[in-house]
């Protein structure tokens, strides 16, 4: 089995280093990137070619500063070379129009960010299983 790489976009520090650390736990030895928002995100995804980022799943925060989920969701699905990688928005937002935007816009999952720890941890875990584990998408 190939090694499997995963691009974290959230603006909060602290919710990129836990996440990281329980998606490691969770998939030993997959490859994480974090980008703290989606200019970061998407300069690695759309960045030279020697040093383009082609990560099998992106977890993508919803609200963010510089350019929030929306508009990165929309530049992913414009480009041929990002359109078919999943992204799964995670999210602490419980707007129903954010749900159905991002759903519009390509998401291919909307989860919001449970609070509680031991939640937020099954998530994840539910989340990269899935993705990273059974779900098969094109080369």
């Amino acid at each position: 089995m190939s090694t499997k790489h995963l691009l974290l976009v959230d603006d909060s520090t602290d919710d990129l280093e836990l996440a990281e650390r329980l998606i490691m736990k969770v998939v030993p030895g997959v490859v994480v990137t974090c980008a703290e928002d989606g200019i970061r995100a998407l300069a690695l995804l759309h960045g030279p070619p020697e040093k383009r980022l082609v990560p099998d799943l992106i977890l993508l925060d919803y609200r963010m500063p510089r350019m929030d989920g929306a508009d990165v969701l929309k530049a992913l699905r414009s480009d041929e070379g990002t359109r078919h990688i999943p992204v799964v928005i995670v999210s602490s937002s419980n707007e129903r129009g954010d749900l159905r935007r991002c759903y519009d816009l390509g998401a291919n999952s909307y989860v919001r960010k449970p609070v509680n720890f031991a939640n937020y941890e099954s998530a994840l875990r539910l989340i990269v299983q899935y993705w990273l584990g059974i779900n098969e998408r094109p080369e």
